[in-house]
């Protein structure tokens, strides 16, 4: 019995061994038939449709450029982050349509749908996004009112008398 039980372990490991080695695929890219990856990003209710190919740089965002659209630099600065951290600066163009949220939410949501356009695209990428975190949805939006309070979590102010 106890010889059958340590031959079970065996066949387990050596499963394991072969999983293990089939495991390390690797994947293509995602283009299609004009070259373009598409991605969709989320953050808080901001929803965007990402489609980037390669190009010169130019952002477009509901038919209006990165200027038009994004007048604060912090929130350019957010949009070119996957970019910049994997040293792909000025070499796409990128198309998208953001709906939903307000522009903090749809820059964040830019970002992550580029991040997996991007991944799509080069799934070598995939190391350097993934740890700068781009890949991850940020989960976080704004706490439903509660009845009974101010807001979520703010009472009405108490009066004595």
């Amino acid at each position: 019995m106890a010889e059958k039980i340590e031959s079970l372990k065996d066949i387990k490991k050596a499963a394991k061994a072969e999983t293990s080695t089939e495991e390390m695929v690797v994947r293509k890219a995602k283009k299609d038939k004009f070259g373009r990856s598409y991605a969709t990003g989320r953050r808080k209710d901001a929803v965007a449709r990402v489609w980037i190919k390669a190009g010169k740089g130019n952002i477009t965002i509901n038919d209006k450029t990165i200027d038009q659209y994004f007048a604060r630099p912090v929130l350019k600065m957010i949009i070119n982050q996957p970019f910049e951290v994997a040293n792909r600066t000025g070499e796409f163009d990128v198309v998208c349509t953001v709906k939903g949220g307000g522009l903090s939410g749809q820059a964040g949501a830019i970002k992550h749908g580029i991040s997996r356009a991007l991944n799509a695209y080069e799934p070598e990428l995939r190391e350097c996004l993934k740890k700068a975190g781009f890949l991850t949805r940020d989960d976080r939006a704004v706490e439903r009112k509660k009845y009974g309070r101010a807001k979520a979590r703010r009472s009405y102010q108490f009066s004595k008398r």
